[in-house]
């Protein structure tokens, strides 16, 4: 697929830290609860670490207990999703639809939620831009 942020590896080594770098560029998954937004109720919008494009609405964020921030719904169009038949397991990746990062898996068992989805997003994945308060 074409994305508008399209760059080479070496060109996302140079913007992203190695751990970044591994979970967005090559699918990795941080720790469980290591992460900086898994409890996080600062109200704003979540946007792609890699290329800044706005994500998941602070207002959509839930605490399902998975370790993980956890979001019922994104923003339209802005994720992708493939599926993933890696470690034994049928999943349904999210990527960032403007520049391919993989975000982390969308899970049909947000119990409660308005859409009843469970989008599992590694932390390190993301950005938080605060609400203004002004």
């Amino acid at each position: 697929m074409a994305y508008n942020v399209d760059k080479s590896d070496a060109e996302w080594r140079e913007q992203l830290s190695p751990e970044e770098f591994q979970v967005l560029r090559e699918a990795g998954t941080e720790r469980a609860f290591t992460g900086e937004y898994t409890d996080t109720e600062t109200k704003g919008v979540y946007r792609c670490k890699a290329c800044q494009a706005k994500l998941f609405e602070s207002d959509t964020k839930f605490h399902s207990g998975c370790g993980w921030p956890s979001f019922y719904q994104p923003l339209t169009d802005t994720v992708e999703y493939l599926e993933d038949d890696s470690h034994g397991m049928k999943r349904v990746e999210v990527r960032c639809a403007n520049c391919g990062s993989h975000l982390g898996h969308v899970f049909p068992d947000g119990y409660g939620t308005p859409t009843g989805d469970r989008y599992c997003i590694n932390s390190i994945s993301i950005s938080l831009e605060p609400a203004d308060n002004a």
